[in-house]
């Protein structure tokens, strides 16, 4: 197996497995209907985040754009200026004093961020202290013909973003996607490579793509790289412009479903346990089988 050299199969090489903060721990997908009213959006996501905590969850996932109706002309009108304060971004404002106040980490789904003449897809990440621990631009926009069936082009609105994003959490390195990010299994082997205990994917699959490819592509990401992946859609809403496919899940590192709920407004309470990243590496070493001899990923940032 040395011959096949896997330790250049990464490059710059994997890091080590961290030991993670906790061995377990209870996570709250909190699958949410949206409108287009934004405080009523606000208010409510705020008593889910409250309701998950109360039932035990250390980490609250959101939804993609649960602010704000999902679409191009909605875009510009709900996006806040993260970086202006309270008054230009109550969205955000929520989200970091319900973690301080709960004490719980949150990987605050999506909003439209406004930064300067641009807008992008951003998810925002809290610690127990309420402090931003890491902020993630989508990085691939959603930019889908299929005949007949959807077309969508975020990218008429959308700056994609720049960074991968991993943080390191009282829950554990935790590696952020949004929704069409996680169609590039690059970005989750660059995740695992940098030490992800779980992937958190804040997305709105839709009503073609949804049945076909949403639980797929999460066990896929989840046995590749043998960790948990947790996602995060809003409720399904058939009057919107833009209907989602529901259907929040955690997958385990075998590429197990631990719990999905269907399409209807749900808080989703699971335990993670991080032992079982180490036991299913033992049971398919893949990090000492890969051939660093005949491919290599490069995390050019890194």
């Amino acid at each position: 197996a040395a011959a096949f050299k896997p330790e250049e199969a990464r490059s710059p090489p994997a890091v080590p497995l961290p030991p993670p903060p906790v061995s377990k721990f209870k996570i709250a997908l909190c699958q949410l209907s949206v409108t287009a009213d934004k405080e009523r959006n606000i208010a409510h996501a705020r008593r889910a985040i409250e309701e998950a905590a109360g039932k035990g969850a250390k980490l609250v996932l959101l939804p993609e754009i649960w602010n704000s109706p999902y679409s191009n002309d909605s875009f510009p009108q709900y996006a806040e200026d993260i970086e202006g304060g309270a008054d230009s971004a109550p969205s955000y404002s929520m989200l970091s004093e319900a973690a301080r106040s709960l004490q719980i980490t949150i990987v605050g789904g999506s909003i439209p961020e406004r930064s300067g003449e641009h807008l992008y897809n951003t998810c925002c990440v809290f610690g127990a202290d309420g402090r931003l621990k890491g902020k993630h631009r989508k990085l691939h926009l959603f930019d889908i013909d299929i005949p007949g069936k959807i077309t969508f082009m975020e990218s008429k609105t959308l700056t994609a973003g720049q960074h991968p994003t991993i943080v390191d959490t009282d829950v554990g390195c935790i590696g952020i996607g949004i929704c069409y990010d996680i169609r590039f299994q690059e970005l989750a082997v660059l995740y695992a490579a940098r030490g992800a205990h779980l992937l958190c994917y804040p997305g709105a699959f839709n009503m073609t793509t949804g049945p076909l490819h949403w639980e797929l592509l999460q066990r896929a990401r989840a046995v590749d790289n043998q960790l948990f992946v947790a996602t995060c859609s809003p409720a399904r809403d058939t009057g919107a412009g833009y209907t989602a496919w529901g259907h929040s899940t955690l997958v385990g590192p075998f590429g197990e479903i631990l719990a999905t709920t269907e399409h209807e407004e749900a808080i989703l309470i699971e335990e993670i346990d991080y032992s079982l990243i180490e036991l299913r590496r033992s049971n398919l070493p893949l990090q000492k089988q890969r051939r660093g001899d005949l491919y290599q990923l490069v995390d050019i940032q890194r």
